[in-house]
């Protein structure tokens, strides 16, 4: 969609976002839009939250579609309820735009089926990392609502792939899109982004005069600070993880966890290769090792699972920040990731989770392609 043709409805806002996007949900609800709404949930202890699929109006109310936290990514709960069929219950799936694209991607993937769900997104400030929203819940509950009255999108407070973040915006994938922003502090603006999204505002009788050209003044300002700090980072990042030296330093600390793959939602495999039987040592061959080198720790091939699982998933990765806050260890993993993927997908002229239809690089091919692999192959014969 064009600039010029970005229209959306006006909404007065109520007593703050989330109270607004709550009420627009619930009139979706009323109004056949769908069967349930999946969406964030806070859980009874108040110090995390959970993905919940709400068929009972009356429970949205204590939903929070704008979650501070991401323990879960969306994508992931999303694939738990798809994965082996067309839904029969018409689902409303509100979610960050990095949980969106990476629902996008796994869709390519056969984990989930989009048939009957309707893509809701907002302009998304970023996420708070676990650990600081665990060592004060409450004290982080409102620094993140203070951030959303003044919509700046550039809170040293959230994680650090959320400051470089920029698909932090309206997608071309979304049905529907939430738009606010500093310029008009009483409004926000729903936003039809596909056939489906334009058929929901129908039956809420929203019409969609508003020109929001101001919007995506403000929206491409926020964007262009963003990826020069995100140029800042992949700076420093570079120097990490160019070179086999720069990967050991790196990764020395790596424990060998895997929360990273856990946590991962791109990594859907029932069966890792580095969980297998192929991928463990035999032992006459690490008591050779220990003694040609004098010791050797463990785990082994901490590298190799890292480096593998770049070349697995860098294709997918949409910088959702999962991974480091699942690293006991303090591993910056996904800017490491998020500085692979944005070169991996510019070799492939691919972005991830950016168009449901273009095929994922490496599960398809063209035929003009063949004769380059073929030149490759012969190269490295010589």
């Amino acid at each position: 969609m064009k600039k010029s043709q970005i229209k959306g409805a006006k909404i007065s806002l109520n007593k703050n976002l989330k109270e607004t996007i709550v009420s627009i949900l619930k009139k979706m609800f009323q109004n056949d839009c769908c069967d349930a709404i999946l969406m964030p949930m806070q859980v009874p202890a108040k110090d995390s939250y959970a993905w919940v699929l709400i068929k009972d109006k009356k429970l949205i109310d204590d939903a929070n579609p704008i979650a501070p936290v991401m323990p879960v990514q969306g994508a992931k709960a999303l694939s738990n309820f798809s994965r082996k069929g067309e839904s029969k219950l018409k689902i409303l799936a509100v979610m960050k735009p990095c949980e969106i694209r990476a629902v996008v991607e796994l869709s390519k993937l056969n984990q989930i089926n989009l048939e009957n769900i309707t893509l809701i997104s907002y302009d998304c400030p970023g996420a708070l990392s676990i650990k600081n929203y665990r060592e004060d819940p409450d004290k982080a509950e409102k620094k993140f609502t203070d951030m959303l009255k003044k919509p700046e999108f550039l809170d040293n407070y959230v994680k650090s792939v959320c400051k470089n973040c920029d698909n932090f915006s309206l997608l071309p994938v979304c049905d529907l899109h939430v738009g606010y922003y500093k310029s008009d502090k009483n409004n926000v603006f729903l936003i039809p982004n596909s056939k489906r999204g334009k058929q929901n505002l129908e039956k809420l009788n929203m019409k969609t005069p508003q020109d929001l050209s101001e919007w995506m003044q403000d929206i491409e300002e926020i964007r262009k600070k963003r990826v020069k700090n995100k140029q800042e980072r992949f700076k420093q990042i570079k120097n990490m993880v160019e070179g086999f030296d720069s990967l050991r330093d790196t990764f020395t600390h790596c424990i060998g966890c895997h929360n990273c793959r856990s946590a991962c939602p791109i990594c859907y495999c029932r069966q890792c290769y580095f969980d297998s039987e192929s991928a463990k040592t035999e032992t006459d061959m690490m008591l050779l090792n220990a003694e040609k080198r004098g010791a050797i720790t463990f785990p082994l091939d901490r590298i190799i699972f890292q480096v593998g699982r770049m070349s697995h998933m860098s294709l997918s990765c949409v910088s959702c920040g999962l991974c480091t806050d699942a690293c006991p260890v303090s591993i910056p993993v996904a800017d490491i990731f998020s500085y692979v993927a944005e070169n991996t997908q510019k070799q492939f002229g691919y972005k991830s989770g950016n168009d449901k239809t273009e095929q994922i690089p490496l599960k398809t091919f063209q035929l003009q392609e063949v004769g380059g692999i073929k030149e490759l192959v012969k190269d490295a014969e010589g």
